[in-house]
């Protein structure tokens, strides 16, 4: 039974906490009991399955799995000292490196001065950062809905979309995308697993192939027949969490000609693929096409703040004029928010960041791919573009333990949420290049352990 109520246990406990938090250096002590309470606590009182899922259950791997500080730009450290090359970027936050010194003088000037908005008075850097969207986005994305995650980015998308055409209700995504869990965004994602526990989804949701046009054109067709006409069609250019999935040229061309035949929204999910690190600042851009709303958050907020935009065009949003109360949200669009999200764009812009992901992403693919042949019977493939990169495995137990060898080896790698046999490569742009090159060699390492433990198994 829950012991009685205690304030005076509370106020002590946190403050001790805080006390921590304000030391520069912890002894190790400190260290030892914050991860015998961080692992206690996610056992009984977050969820005791992050623990198993980390591998981290006993106490010789658990403080493995407490950081507790940013090493510098591409960079962890534990509690203990350990540090890991980032490779895995927070799935996609830190595409500005970790603690990146714009960004937090942005956010510590704006801090100083206001740290959250009146909610009635005109906040000017909302808008300025929707204009900055407008100058920055492809094709006629003009206005910005500001929020604080990517899944509520998707939520506005999905309500702007059946808004847009009240007789276009239906919406149609692609298998093995992901796009959050809330209910909306979770109906419009595809992994089962994550969907039968809740019931069921929204209505008129219909999910084809991923890169599959002719599939695509074949569901919209018969869904006009039957009269329930697709009003928007859903995607990341990349999936991300489906594995790094990357359709081929003529794929999202493709899709925004089969809109503009029907008369459907193009809605694209960018959240991991923006803000520079395909190699481009969006994705789209690639391909040519600009879509009608597009999703942003993750590296939005420059690994400093959560961030989350809706862009989309004039005719979208005008749906929304006659009443901007329509669709709000409390904390979406705050100063500290807009100020790291501006000082992100003018970091991406200034240091050249997309640019760099893409010569990156060529150097560190190489590198996996060469790490990797001889190991035919591990890895079934290596893909990617600039720095989203992944490895599909043969089976799950063998990309665990993949992770498993590299995180020994002081590189933090993880799986893809769809598709539990990829694992992604996902650093932070600025990586460097003896960091990349170091990567490449523990991965080589890695394989080669693996290749052994097989073969005498």
């Amino acid at each position: 039974m829950k012991a009685k109520q205690s304030l005076p246990d509370t106020l002590a406990y946190t403050q001790k906490i805080l006390d921590l938090i304000a030391q520069p250096e912890i002894t190790p002590a400190d260290a030892d009991w914050i991860t015998s309470e961080t692992v206690s606590n996610f056992r009984d009182h977050v969820n005791p399955g992050f623990l198993e899922y980390r591998k981290a259950t006993s106490v010789e791997h658990a403080s493995a799995a407490v950081e507790w500080s940013d090493a510098g730009p591409n960079v962890y450290r534990d509690v203990m000292g350990k540090e890991y090359i980032d490779c895995l970027g927070g799935f996609g936050i830190f595409n500005v490196g970790h603690r990146h010194p714009k960004v937090v003088k942005a956010v510590m000037d704006q801090l100083r001065r206001q740290p959250l908005h009146s909610q009635d008075l005109l906040d000017p850097l909302r808008a300025m950062l929707a204009k900055a969207l407008a100058m920055v986005t492809p094709g006629e994305l003009q206005y910005a809905f500001l929020c604080n995650s990517g899944t509520e980015a998707v939520e506005a998308a999905l309500k702007l979309a059946r808004t847009f055409n009240p007789a276009k209700q239906t919406i149609v995504a692609a298998t093995k995308g992901f796009h959050g869990k809330s209910m909306g965004a979770l109906s419009v994602s595809a992994k089962g697993e994550f969907r039968t526990p809740f019931g069921p989804m929204l209505p008129n949701i219909e999910h084809v192939p991923f890169n599959d046009l002719a599939a695509l054109r074949w569901r919209m067709q018969t869904l006009r027949t039957v009269g329930e006409d697709v009003g928007a069609v859903v995607l990341e250019p990349i999936q991300g969490e489906g594995g790094i999935n990357i359709p081929d040229d003529a794929y999202l061309p493709g899709v925004r000609a089969l809109c503009d035949e029907f008369g459907a929204l193009l809605v694209l999910d960018e959240v991991q693929t923006g803000m520079g690190r395909t190699g481009k600042m969006f994705c789209c851009e690639h391909y040519g096409i600009a879509p009608d709303l597009m999703c942003l958050a993750k590296a939005f907020g420059g690994g400093v703040m959560p961030a989350g935009a809706v862009v989309g065009t004039k005719a979208v949003f005008s749906r929304l004029f006659h009443n901007p109360f329509l669709h709000t949200t409390t904390f979406g669009g705050n100063p500290l928010a807009c100020a790291a999200a501006l000082a992100t764009l003018n970091v991406l812009i200034e240091e050249k960041l997309p640019e760099r992901a893409a010569r990156m992403g060529d150097r560190m693919l190489a590198g996996i791919r060469r790490a990797s042949a001889p190991y035919g019977n591990i890895v079934v493939d290596v893909r990617g573009k600039g720095l989203l990169m992944a490895m599909e495995f043969v089976n799950d137990e063998l990309g665990f333990a993949l992770s498993k060898a590299l995180l020994d080896r002081g590189v933090l790698v993880s799986g893809t949420l769809v598709n539990a046999r990829v694992i992604r490569v996902e650093p932070p742009l600025t990586i460097t290049e003896q960091q990349a090159e170091y990567v490449c060699a523990a991965l080589a390492q890695s394989l080669q352990l693996l290749s052994r433990e097989r073969a005498v198994a």
